[in-house]
């Protein structure tokens, strides 16, 4: 780190608790007031307060205001009294204000972009959620980049980066911590950490992840020593960054092929983390030949290279191509496919619980316990009153006691399908909701039990926001409101 960098950074520190003329910033929201990042503080998924929460949402229960909002799977983050989210419409990318308290949208403001970024097939063009800090909020699109606004809408700072090397389209999200906006992204080629000014967009540094391939982890915060890291889930292992610096401190190997959970933090430090690819379970296995068999016997062009219809289709490789084949040249080399090989033999799909801190490999020496069994792909693990909840495709829930990594219940509920919206709680209860819009809401004890269930009849990718006794869920077609009638913020 330059010495310019280092004495702004303590500049920035020194200033952290002051608000600007006029009071136009707010640099210390109250958080009981806020869920300023995708899942909220610290992307733990907690409630920041124990406000009364209804016991059942639906449709037509406990519905405070419902808003129809353009589509997007961007997650509500609220902060300032609004909601933040983004959003697409004919082609046309967009950050969109709502007032918290009445559903009406308070500004739209939309993305300039050159070309929309491919997508996966029930992706978006709007699945990143917001940040905001009370005063500002940042909105990040993969067909443009990064794009910061004041509360009321005015443009303070852009940055080009996108569209990335990667088929799925973007999915991690933006987090601020002090006066730094972290950004990790993973993709076929080019990943990488960045740190930046939360106040001039300016780049503070930049981390290579260049060996990592896409992966859709949003950053959290740990502590170790009195000093922040950065702590990043991705393919084959989990890193510590220095805050500060962006330099590795820590890592943690034996996770998935690739990670699409975001790590959550306990109250005693501890970080759980999750993934899960196929072939990554203790059993049902991918297993591929090497490169030299198959070139010998597929190479039917004999250019020393392996094209997708020299393979057999729906083949582990064949399935993956657009993956494996990680420049996009239209073959896959050697050093690719033997790449992607040593993922399918390495690779385990498990959740894990990691004391932070340490230097270098803390694989041996950090790593508490693991759990393979039930590992979800999309939605996070929730850490809550001494356990930790995970939501698997098929409705299945599973909670896993923090400290020994011991299961205690395992159960369906109603919404069997996929989950890509995460579980979280508040006045002691979880609230999920899967793919196919079916929603549930538990009690938080180990030996869990059902406490209701809901249809709403629209999909759902957005994960709930929870704030001052409300509950703003996104389906796709309507934000809603949900909360006591009565219990008034």
């Amino acid at each position: 780190m330059t010495r310019a960098i280092q004495i702004h950074l303590l500049v920035v520190c020194l200033v952290g608790s002051l608000s600007l003329v006029g009071g136009a910033e707010t640099l210390a929201p109250n958080i009981a007031n806020a869920w300023p990042q995708f899942r909220g503080p610290n992307g733990s998924g907690r409630a920041a307060t124990d406000r009364q929460l209804p016991p059942a949402i639906g449709p037509h229960t406990n519905v405070i205001w419902k808003v129809a909002l353009a589509p997007g799977h961007s997650s509500p983050v609220v902060g300032g009294g609004r909601i933040f989210l983004t959003a697409e419409r004919d082609n046309k990318l967009f950050t969109v204000a709502v007032d918290a308290g009445t559903g009406s949208v308070v500004w739209k403001r939309e993305a300039p972009y050159e070309a929309l970024e491919e997508i996966h097939r029930i992706g978006s063009h709007a699945q990143p959620s917001c940040v905001t800090d009370g005063g500002r909020v940042v909105s990040f699109f993969g067909s443009y980049g990064l794009l910061c606004y004041d509360m009321n809408g005015g443009l303070l700072w852009k940055r080009r980066l996108g569209p990335f090397n990667n088929t799925f389209g973007v999915g991690s999200s933006p987090i601020i911590v002090d006066d730094v906006v972290v950004l990790c992204q993973d993709h076929d080629t080019d990943s990488f950490l960045m740190a930046i000014d939360k106040w001039t967009g300016n780049e503070l540094w930049n981390t290579d992840r260049s060996e990592f391939p896409r992966n859709y982890c949003t950053p959290v915060i740990s502590e170790a020593g009195g000093a922040k890291q950065i702590v990043v889930a991705a393919t084959l292992r989990m890193v510590g960054y220095d805050f500060r610096s962006g330099k590795e401190r820590w890592t943690v190997h034996g996770m998935s092929r690739a990670v699409c959970m975001t790590p959550v933090i306990g109250e005693d430090g501890t970080i759980f983390a999750a993934g899960w690819a196929g072939g990554g379970d203790e059993s049902n296995r991918i297993s591929v030949p090497p490169f030299d068999s198959v070139i010998g016997e597929r190479d039917r062009n004999q250019n020393g290279t392996i094209e997708r219809d020299e393979l057999d289709k729906d083949g582990p490789i064949e399935r993956r191509y657009v993956q494996v084949d990680r420049d996009k040249s239209q073959s896959i080399t050697r050093a690719e496919y033997e790449y992607y090989r040593g993922l399918f033999d390495t690779a385990r799909n498990v959740v894990v619980a990691v004391t932070p801190g340490g230097q270098g490999d803390v694989t041996q020496s950090h790593v508490q316990w693991s759990f393979r069994k039930f590992v979800p792909f999309c939605a996070s693990p929730l850490y809550v009153d001494g356990h930790v909840f995970t939501i698997k495709d098929g409705g299945i829930l599973t909670a896993i006691e923090a400290k020994s990594g011991n299961p205690v219940k395992t159960g369906r509920l109603l919404g069997r399908g996929n989950y890509y919206a995460s579980p979280v709680t508040g006045d002691g209860k979880i609230f999920y909701v899967s793919e196919s819009g079916e929603s549930a809401v538990t009690d938080t004890k180990g030996d869990w039990s059902i406490v209701s269930t809901s249809e709403f009849g629209e999909d759902v990718y957005a994960t709930p926001a929870i704030v001052s006794g409300r509950i703003y869920l996104r389906t796709r077609e309507q934000l809603y409101c949900f909360g006591l009638h009565g219990n008034s913020e």
